[in-house]
């Protein structure tokens, strides 16, 4: 099968989706399937770009077998909804008009957030005649409402008009999340051809293991009990509540609570930690994927933390799939939802609710004096894990473009089923 990929993010950067599409299309490339990405020259979050990569037209590169075309777009830092927005038109618009260069392919995909990937993946299976997949990872624009980047509008309604026509017009959509199926069949979108394929881990890459000594004598924490926060310091994620949490707890010495990766709050978290003199709070940069493992090793608990907002309990953050890679207990404060519901279901840590400082506090010093309790939950998270691995995501979405190729994407909900996960 030839796949066509749209997708402004993917490795070197290390976001959700860049991981997500990069691991996954590798398993594809191992099956024989020949696989092009369409993505931008690497700059996400900061709008600056990698060491080693240019803002030009098009340029071909290959990783692990993976065809790679990144092409020139206007590039913004991951903060404001002007700017942004306009690198996103920018990428559509060259992601387009590239692609319809690109040898024929069997089907395109594209993958949300970033929804103008998801125009622009309609628009080459237009003009192609090729089915189009529409990968949902985020129910946007509803997200960025959620977050207050941006208000109820007339606009907004017409970007939802817009969304609903790309669902109706993708043969399959592939859905992160059982609660993202409901809230599309409840708009209208046939059922049938919403496939659940939930994230994962890419097990070969993740495994438990002693802390790096390297990178906890350079942060400090040989001797700490570490609460790590790991992935992006967005808008939606409230993280401003743990900083009020290591307020809270600041008697205890060996507590330190790590905030490890990018986002358009990074710097105000950490200008926060600065102003209140919060020395149990440390802030860890970027790292490239390969050292994320090593990233992971340095925490005792993992911490997933959303805003206290309904469309967030719609989603299932992928850091926890990497912890469960890990064999790390997991603290999430988030609505409850599918997220939550993992976490009681496998017994792999605590649930409480978002933005609740107390709460979190609570649970954070219940997992540093619990041994046992902890033990156990890291037990059953790393016990967990097969049943999120990646190898299964890529195959059971593999039977989704199967199902569209073949003209039956009304199939596709039932053939994913059908995909049995790891026991």
């Amino acid at each position: 099968m030839k796949i066509l990929f749209l997708t402004e993010n993917f490795p070197p950067e290390t976001n959700a989706a860049a991981t997500r599409v990069f691991e996954r299309a590798c398993y594809w490339v191992r099956e024989g399937h020949d696989v092009t990405v369409i993505t931008q020259a690497p700059n996400f979050p900061f709008g600056k770009l990698y060491d080693g990569y240019r803002n030009s037209w098009r340029q071909i590169e290959t990783i692990e077998g993976i065809r790679i075309v990144r092409v020139k777009t206007y590039i913004s830092a991951n903060e404001g909804v002007a700017l942004r927005t306009l690198d996103f038109i920018s990428y559509m618009v060259m992601a387009v008009f590239f692609g319809l260069f690109e040898r024929k392919p069997d089907i395109v995909v594209s993958t949300s957030p970033q929804f103008f990937a998801a125009v622009g993946g309609w628009l080459i299976s237009a003009f192609r005649r090729i089915p189009f997949v529409f990968e949902l990872g985020d129910l946007w624009p509803a997200s960025i409402v959620a977050v207050g980047a941006m208000k109820p509008s007339f606009a907004m309604r017409m970007v939802e008009k817009l969304e609903l026509f790309l669902y109706r017009r993708s043969a399959v959509v592939v859905a992160l999340t059982n609660a993202f199926k409901k809230n599309l069949i409840e708009r209208g979108i046939d059922g049938n051809k919403i496939a659940v394929v939930i994230n994962g881990v890419d097990l070969p890459r993740y495994a438990p293991q002693e802390r790096d000594a390297d990178l906890a004598e350079e942060w400090a924490l040989e001797d700490k009990f570490v609460i790590g926060y790991v992935g992006t310091h967005g808008m939606a994620h409230g993280l401003e509540n743990v900083l009020e949490v290591a307020a809270q707890v600041s008697d205890r010495t060996n507590l330190v609570f790590m905030f490890a990766g990018p986002g358009a709050v990074r710097e105000q978290l950490i200008q926060e930690a600065k102003e209140r003199n919060l020395k149990n709070v440390i802030f860890v940069p970027p790292k490239p994927k390969d050292q994320m493992p090593a990233v992971w090793s340095l925490c005792d608990v993992a911490l997933v933390h959303l805003k206290d907002t309904q469309v967030f309990a719609e989603v299932i953050p992928s850091k926890i799939f990497e912890a469960m890679g890990m064999g790390l207990p997991i603290l999430i404060a988030a609505p409850q939802g599918e997220a939550t519901d993992i976490i009681q279901k496998d017994k792999v840590g605590l649930v409480v609710p978002p933005e609740n400082p107390e709460a979190l506090a609570n649970a954070a010093l219940q997992f540093c004096d619990d041994e046992a309790f902890r033990t156990e939950a890291a037990r059953n998270s790393y016990a967990a894990a097969p049943k999120h691995s990646r190898a299964f995501q890529a195959e059971a979405m593999m039977a989704a473009l199967i199902a569209a190729i073949e003209n039956k994407g009304d199939e596709a909900a039932a053939r994913v089923a059908q995909v049995e996960a790891p026991s």
